[in-house]
């Protein structure tokens, strides 16, 4: 198979972890016989640096014409820090899922036995946990109407969604709670949010739809604790875009580190796969990041971008083999053996 990619490395890490994610695909490549191409394109800080604007149209045009986008992070403390920044970093993130048509966030949450003793949580909480977050991506507050008045005095964010854009992401996650376990959480606010009410009642009208899928809605807030208090309840979650995004970072951490969780952004036109974690800018060039959740992000894209599972597979067996034989960075090594970002990037990509 020929594969053309479009590699966004980002700000902070991104490059870092992403030039991991390239071994990891060259290994499988190499493998099973296919030829990969790459392109890269600036998005983020280095975008708006380079050009002024987060998402150029050249770096568009890349993403367009690529079977898929491997993208590493955005974000840079110069922006963070200035409020009155026009342009922003993140922008160029919005921008790409926007004019992608990426309207699905899948976020696997997996645990891994031998790191089960890592996570914050109680071990017989953790293990065994394994379910799907599915986020809406391209509605609510991150890209309803919002500005000031009053002076600026008055700051406002408008919380919209149309029907239709709530039936295509349900439709999603009850298509993949038929291939899991058959029991989807629909996570809302309905008791005060009128858009919730929408959530709630397209859900409900589409029930009938799946008779196998066992469904059920939790409050936000409910669920926020529930996913520290009984992770193994869940199998596929849906919600929509700034509830999926607190709930899908805190989930993160069941796992025991956010460089273990990748993602696939997925909709009308080229999906993207990226780690789940920010720019890290601490970290950044210091080679000690992890780079685990940029090289799933490589597997979910053979998995979900073309349909190899052989190949996805391939990196995932070398990942679990890795953190089996402690080859990890420091926020997994405890009081053994950090490796460097590079060092498991090779030891993976060689298990490959």
């Amino acid at each position: 198979m020929n594969i053309k990619i479009a590699l966004v490395p980002g700000d902070g890490i991104g490059p870092e972890v992403v030039a991991q994610a390239v071994k990891a695909v060259d290994a499988v490549a190499a493998k099973f016989g296919h030829t990969v191409e790459y392109k890269k394109a600036l998005v983020g800080a280095c975008a708006i640096d380079a050009c002024g604007n987060a998402y150029p149209e050249e770096s568009h045009e890349t993403c367009m014409a690529s079977d898929a986008v491997l993208f590493g992070a955005v974000g840079d403390p110069k922006y963070d820090n200035d409020p009155t920044a026009k342009v922003r970093p993140e922008q160029g993130l919005l921008a790409i899922r926007k004019r992608l048509g990426l309207f699905a966030n899948i976020r696997p949450v997996e645990t891994f036995k031998s790191l089960a003793d890592k996570s914050p949580l109680k071990t017989e909480l953790v293990e065994g946990a394994d379910f799907v977050c599915i986020r809406e991506l391209t509605g609510g507050m991150y890209f309803g109407e919002k500005g000031r008045k009053d002076g600026g005095n008055t700051a406002y964010d408008t919380n919209i969604y149309t029907r239709a854009e709530v039936e295509r992401i349900l439709k999603l996650a009850f298509e993949f709670a038929g291939r899991r376990r058959k029991h989807l959480t629909v996570v809302d606010k309905a008791n005060v949010l009128e858009s919730s009410r929408l959530w709630r009642e397209v859900a409900q009208g589409m029930e009938a739809s799946y008779p196998d899928v066992k469904v059920d809605y939790m409050f936000v807030d409910n669920a926020a604790m529930k996913l520290v208090s009984g992770p193994k309840f869940f199998d596929v979650m849906v919600t929509e875009n700034t509830f999926g995004d607190i709930l899908t970072d805190e989930a993160s951490c069941i796992s025991g580190s956010m460089g273990l969780l990748a993602s696939a952004s997925v909709g009308e036109h080229t999906s993207l796969f990226e780690p789940i974690h920010g720019s890290y800018p601490q970290a950044a060039g210091k080679n000690i990041a992890n780079p685990v959740a940029a090289i799933l992000s490589a597997a979910m894209m053979f998995e979900y971008g073309f349909g190899l599972m052989a190949e996805g597979k391939a990196i995932r067996d070398a990942v679990a083999a890795s953190i089996d034989e402690c080859v990890v960075t420091e926020d997994l090594a405890g009081g053994g053996k950090a490796y460097s970002t590079s060092e498991v990037g090779d030891w993976i990509a060689s298990r490959i």
